[in-house]
């Protein structure tokens, strides 16, 4: 990848790639988020919708329906272009599901019932050869949680799926903005295991330490028992 592609979203990941271990317990209270984070398991998250479905290509150029990849664990999905370089905006995203990534490293639990996505919604820019290079920095850990690296064909592939899932993007006036051409709002959803969307983040709300508690959350409430299941407790 040309070194003049790079926005802040290639220096998350190459820090993520080249940072130490992660472990929750290093996980801090911030001014952003200055409260303690809900202990898993001690709350539930209501359903808020079923997660749509949409005609993506992966970084390898492959097609698929979105919903192949937001189905069979819980999912952490988030809306991004890559030449984005607004701090809290996508570059921030990024590192929230790099903080996520990491900490699957060491958590097989997590990177057993665990996935994330980041999908674009620049086409033109992202195409599946741009996002394979995002791809490979992430996928430079082996043991973590599968991570995503998605696009779509067309802008007529991609605008049902934004309508879905209310991501507001349009141009701006000057297209040479230093913070990127596309004005967006910052949106990170949380699905189960069967496809329900069951939180949505915004740039208020995004906490790595709240994203976890909720994953963990939705991982022991897919562990615990169904209906029609008999407990053995």
């Amino acid at each position: 990848m040309n070194s003049t592609r790079y926005s802040l979203l290639a220096v998350a990941l190459v820090a993520g790639a080249l940072g130490g271990t992660l472990f929750a317990a290093d996980l801090r209270r911030t001014s952003d988020h200055d409260y303690d984070s809900p202990t898993p398991g001690s709350y539930t998250l209501p359903v808020v919708k079923q997660a749509a479905d949409g005609d993506v290509v992966d970084s390898k150029g492959q097609r698929l329906r979105l919903r192949e990849l937001t189905r069979g664990r819980v999912t952490v999905m988030s809306f991004i272009y890559t030449r984005c370089t607004a701090a809290k905006a996508c570059p921030y995203a990024t590192g929230v599901l790099m903080q996520l990534h990491r900490l699957s490293s060491e958590d097989p639990e997590l990177a057993k019932g665990m996935q994330l996505i980041s999908m674009s919604f620049d086409p033109g820019a992202d195409t599946p050869e741009h996002m394979g290079a995002y791809a490979r920095l992430a996928g430079s850990r082996k043991s973590a949680a599968p991570w995503s690296f998605l696009t779509t064909r067309s802008q007529a592939d991609l605008q049902p799926i934004l309508d879905a899932y209310g991501q507001a993007v349009d141009r701006k006036k000057n297209p040479s903005d230093p913070t990127g051409p596309l004005n967006h709002t910052l949106r990170v959803f949380l699905i189960d295991h069967d496809g329900n969307i069951r939180n949505i983040y915004s740039s208020g709300t995004l906490d790595v330490r709240l994203v976890l508690a909720d994953v963990r959350t939705l991982l022991m409430e897919e562990a615990g028992p169904k209906p029609g299941r008999l407990s053995t407790n």
